[in-house]
């Protein structure tokens, strides 16, 4: 029996290696808006320029689970507008009011303090760090688009996988029959 080695297609080697790409670049991207989840971080994207010019409209911002009584006087702190909304406040702190269980906030972009104290029960946690201008492509990654994007980048990566693996089985078997040819004229 023959050890020869088959050598791959070199288009073989492009529709492998663009797949494999493909899918580094979807867990390249992926990454920050995952991990930090299992590290008890949320990840929201600001779409409002209270905050302005500290955490910009449009910023990640990654919000660290905690507890509501150690907040300090001009933390920034993600809470709930209401229990029951969708909406989220990213707000510094100008008064915790532990014994009441709520907080004092204001926009630095806002001329006075916020109308309403944010109760501890809708409290999510503290800012701990803001990447400026990425939530914008947060949300198109995590929305409708981006899960149809990205459900594309992984059904492409496989047909260019699945391409190779076709060229290199063809190349194989034209080489393997051209061999059994060439013994057989011997």
């Amino acid at each position: 029996m023959n050890t020869k080695k088959t050598k791959k297609s070199p288009v073989a080697a492009v529709c492998s290696a663009l797949g494999t790409a493909l899918l580094i670049l979807l867990i390249v991207i992926c990454l920050p808006l995952t991990v930090p989840k299992a590290f008890h971080y949320h990840v929201y994207t600001v779409i409002s320029g209270s905050m302005e010019p500290a955490i910009p409209t449009g910023s990640l911002v990654y919000i660290k689970e905690m507890e509501p009584k150690d907040v300090q006087v001009d933390d920034v702190i993600a809470f709930y507008g209401t229990k029951d909304a969708a909406s989220i406040i990213t707000h510094r702190v100008v008064e915790n009011r532990v014994l009441m269980g709520e907080f004092i906030t204001k926009g630095d972009a806002n001329a006075t303090k916020d109308m309403n104290p944010a109760p501890y029960d809708n409290f999510i946690g503290k800012v701990a760090y803001s990447i400026p201008k990425v939530g914008g492509i947060a949300l198109v990654l995590t929305g409708v688009y981006g899960k149809i994007l990205a459900g594309g980048a992984i059904l492409g990566a496989v047909i260019l996988h699945g391409v190779a693996s076709a060229i290199n089985s063809k190349r194989e078997k034209d080489e393997d029959e051209a061999e059994r040819l060439s013994e057989k004229k011997e």
